[in-house]
């Protein structure tokens, strides 16, 4: 379901090539470049979030004002917030070879079910010749990538698509923002919560400007979800809410370049509390109520983006 719902939206962007301002090249594999040679465009950004989400997930995209910060915002919407975020759109599966790293998003995930945990705990089993994965790099993956992922997805390398585009690009921090709704999900994930329980999920975020090198856009578009996020959720089962926002963490309060930089540049070495919405406002379906949690740290921003006062 997802990689069939995936590949849709691929064949859209690959028939609008010219148009969205992305590259296809086929070699050993399919390969989509939305942002690294190629120029890429806001809308081959929303489409490469939608195909991240396995087609599960809404991506629009408009403008806000952030009290004097005048930035695009995404907006991410979902009926089926554990598959769309944790068995499709979340971040991982590790590949690395030589020089070359990557964190592999997308619903060649379930295919290959990276992590095997995840999917045995969202009880999800899936099957398809075609498989779509999305890389956050800024150079092509080598041939030994493309084959390692066609073996783990059990497809031929013809029948891969891989869509590339670097942080710094602006197909690339649209696609980032757009997971606002997944570090929710990632957070209960991580409380214990069952995740299947969430009916569904809404969220927004500022979409970073390009303002520095590729190194620092990462921890910029970070602090967009970290310090701008907002999502609201609909839950048959009861949490405390108080652990879900960003605000949770004791990195609270520090540009995430910097918590990268004290982790020595190592993703699995940061608090995982972090990695979640700024604000977060829950309708406990059971008991209803309507709870919030969370708040938003424009002045943190505005600090990340190097706006002045």
């Amino acid at each position: 379901m997802l990689n069939e719902n995936a590949f849709k939206i691929v064949e859209k962007m690959i028939s609008s090539s010219e148009k969205l301002g992305i590259i296809y090249k086929k070699d050993e594999a399919n390969i989509i470049d939305a942002g690294i040679k190629a120029e890429g465009s806001l809308e081959a950004g929303r489409l490469l979030a939608e195909i991240c989400m396995g087609g599960l997930g809404s991506v629009e995209i408009s403008l806000k004002d952030y009290s004097g910060i005048l930035l695009p915002e995404v907006v991410v919407s979902t009926d089926k917030p554990a598959l769309a975020t944790l068995a499709s759109q979340k971040a991982g599966w590790n590949l690395k070879a030589g020089n070359f790293f990557s964190l592999g998003s997308g619903p060649a995930r379930a295919l290959a079910r990276k992590p095997k945990w995840l999917y045995d705990r969202l009880d999800y089993m899936e099957s398809y010749y075609r498989a779509v994965i999305v890389l956050e790099t800024s150079q092509y993956p080598p041939r030994e990538i493309v084959r390692l992922i066609a073996e783990s997805c059990s497809v031929t390398p013809e029948n891969l698509y891989i869509i590339v585009a670097k942080t710094s690009s602006i197909a690339g921090t649209v696609q980032i923002s757009a997971r606002v709704v997944e570090t929710a999900l990632y957070k209960l994930d991580h409380m214990g919560v069952d995740t299947r329980k969430i009916k569904f999920a809404i969220g927004r975020a500022p979409v970073a400007a390009v303002v520095s090198s590729e190194g620092e856009m990462m921890g910029i578009t970070n602090d967009m979800i970290i310090y701008g996020g907002e999502v609201f959720l609909a839950s048959e089962v009861d949490f405390d809410i108080n652990e879900v926002p960003s605000s949770a963490s004791p990195s609270f309060g520090k540009p995430f370049a910097d918590i990268f930089r004290e982790a020595d540049y190592d993703f699995y070495k940061i608090n995982p509390a972090i990695f979640a919405p700024a604000r977060v406002a829950v309708n406990f379906l059971s008991s209803k109520k309507l709870e919030t949690a969370g708040e938003v740290a424009l002045n943190l921003i505005r600090k990340s983006l190097k706006v002045g006062k």
